[in-house]
């Protein structure tokens, strides 16, 4: 009868101390939870203004919004009075237990993350990276995936992508194209660079700004080399590769300016006994 007088005696107290504790409860559980809606709709929203793959979009909405709301769960359970200290443990090490067993896969989700955002390249650019070069695919959260020139589909780890270095040939509008054209030590220079500049200047592909480059470049063992550098659209790259330098050649024959080309001679000598053999 004392013990069940003194708990009516304190159920005032009682009431208004823990009746606080439950409704703040409540306020921070109303409050994170809309919170976490809030960093769900933003993340998503600044993710599709850069448009960014709808799947990572809503796979990086959705973790925002997961842990707003075990924040908000800590928080609730803490100012009820659990002790949170052992759940926090807990989630840390089932945290790190998973991060350790996807290490890979974590990777590599986050590698295309940084793809989709940064855009070191885009689907349709033609690149080289991690040893391989193709058009770039698809780009997913886990891969990459590059179409050869012969029409192979390489699938890329997006780490291996990331990790090394990435050569977009696409990412400009304009690129040079190199030539290294070879005459005879014969051959008069100064005809040979009016063939070379007469070429590039009728050539349909060629830009004139910006402006090309045709010089001598070495006095090599068999040839004396001229840089041949004109600049065109990068879309254009290889149709003018390959019909400015069957232009050139066309030209220079036209010129009888000779290209050298590797030769060997062979000479036969007749040992006696062959010789002996012969006459026999």
């Amino acid at each position: 009868m004392e013990n069940l007088e003194g708990l009516i005696e304190q159920a005032p107290e009682l009431i208004v101390t823990y009746g606080m504790k439950i409704i703040f409860a409540i306020i921070i559980f109303v409050i994170g939870k809309y919170c976490a809606g809030i960093a769900k709709k933003l993340s998503s929203k600044l993710m599709t203004k850069r448009k960014v793959d709808p799947t990572v979009v809503s796979f990086v909405s959705n973790m925002a919004w997961s842990l707003v709301f075990v924040f908000t769960i800590v928080a609730t359970l803490g100012q009820i009075g659990v002790q949170t200290a052992s759940l926090v443990a807990v989630i840390g090490a089932a945290g790190l237990a998973v991060g350790l067993a996807l290490q890979g896969s974590l990777s590599n989700f986050a590698s295309g993350v940084l793809m989709v955002m940064f855009r070191p390249c885009r689907v349709g650019d033609y690149v080289e990276a991690a040893g391989i070069a193709g058009t770039v695919n698809e780009i997913t959260i886990f891969s990459t995936k590059l179409l050869t020139p012969d029409n192979k589909l390489i699938v890329a780890p997006n780490s291996a992508m990331m990790d090394g270095t990435i050569i977009n040939y696409s990412a400009m509008d304009t690129r040079r194209v190199d030539f290294v054209i070879g005459v005879s030590y014969d051959a008069d220079l100064l005809e040979t660079k009016k063939v070379l500049t007469r070429v590039i200047e009728s050539n349909q592909y060629v830009l004139k700004d910006p402006a090309y480059t045709i010089a001598l470049s070495e006095l090599a063992d068999s040839s004396v080399n001229f840089v041949v550098r004109p600049w065109v659209k990068g879309s254009d790259y290889w149709p003018a590769y390959f019909e400015i330098l069957e232009q050139i050649k066309l030209a220079l024959d036209e010129a009888n300016i000779g290209i050298p080309y590797p030769q060997m001679d062979l000479h036969l000598k007749e040992t006696p006994a062959v010789a002996s053999s012969a006459v026999a």
